[in-house]
């Protein structure tokens, strides 16, 4: 019986973090009451308050549980081949991953919402970054001071090169989603950014 109440109380908690994502995606932090999340969950607003103490936590454990995902890109950026014959067409393959990854709808989506909350939680938008996207930057300067390291690149600040890497490829995309609201690029674009934002890096960085 005591097994069956965990999995019950689990399967309500991923319910409620799930109506949670949708409802703070939809109408934004301060939009979004523990009513409206307990009804897309299916459960009582009691229910809601004994998972989470108040609609700050539920909103912070939404936000810091999306880092989870930042570890596959972390694997993508730390398995580039020291292959001088093929360095442009590996850092093309990875810079198009990169990008159909940190344009999905859902996470810009997310990032418009920390972006928006940033003065209400800045120590969330801060542990979100470096928990997230930084780690992808850190990992990725790492490799790149090993190609360095091998003579494929030549740079003396690792990560400024990521950083600069980072910047080709997400500048135009992710600024026209966050202006523009929603997606405003095709996959042929995303193809063009990440051909043109390497070839821009290599004439810097080879």
């Amino acid at each position: 019986m005591e097994a069956n109440d965990q999995s019950r109380s689990a399967r309500k908690h991923r319910a409620i973090m799930e109506a949670a994502t949708q409802a703070f995606m939809a109408k934004g932090y301060s939009g979004t009451s523990m009513d409206d999340i307990a009804k897309l969950a299916a459960v009582s607003k009691q229910t809601v308050y004994k998972h989470f103490a108040d609609k700050e936590k539920l909103f912070t454990e939404i936000v810091m549980a999306t880092t989870d995902r930042i570890d596959a890109m972390i694997d993508l950026v730390a398995d580039i081949p020291a292959d001088a014959d093929r360095l442009e067409e590996n850092l093309t393959r990875l810079a198009g991953q990169f990008l159909t990854a940190l344009t999905q709808p859902q996470v810009l989506q997310l990032r418009r919402l920390i972006i928006a909350n940033a003065d209400t939680f800045p120590e969330l938008g801060a542990a979100w970054y470096e928990q997230g996207f930084h780690r992808v930057l850190d990992t990725l300067a790492a490799t790149f001071r090993h190609l360095s390291d091998k003579g494929l690149l030549r740079t003396d600040d690792p990560l400024l090169a990521a950083n600069h890497f980072s910047g080709l490829l997400l500048w135009i995309p992710v600024n026209k989603a966050m202006f523009h609201g929603g997606p405003q690029h095709t996959q042929d674009e995303l193809d063009h950014y990440a051909t043109a934002g390497v070839a821009a890096f290599l004439g810097a960085y080879r």
